[in-house]
This record gives structure tokens, sequence and C-alpha cells, in this order.
């Protein structure tokens, strides 16, 4: 959900200037709509156990500095 919630404002809500919190439900709702027409599911591009690895690498960055 997080990705998806990611993507919708990469792709939609950066690009466009709201007005108002009803104009950017409009908006949202309005991409749904589009994104609704023409569905791909989301692929993953890396495994659990990767991805798993990546942010315990990331952490040990962070715990050393």
């Amino acid at each position: 959900v997080e990705r998806f919630f990611a993507l919708i404002s990469q792709r939609w809500i950066k690009r466009n200037s709201h007005r108002s919190t009803r104009e950017l439900e409009a908006s949202i709702r309005e991409y749904l709509a589009v994104y609704n027409n023409d569905p791909k599911p989301f692929v993953w591009q890396k495994t659990a156990d990767q991805i798993i690895e990546s942010i315990a690498r990331l952490s040990d960055k962070i715990n050393t500095k």
C-alpha cells in the first residue's frame, strides 16, 4: 500500500497544483479512474530476502555513524 501511495505521489500529485483539499481529492479520484482503466499488477524487483538484507546493510551504516 505504501508503495502505491508513493507512486501516486510521484506520478500524479506532485505534477499537479491543488489549491484545496477538494481539488486534491478530485485529482486522486481522477488518477484512480485512469489507473483502473488499464491496471497492471505491481511486480517486485527483489525477493523478500534481498530487501531484508538491504535494510540490514542500511541499518549497519546508520548505527556505525
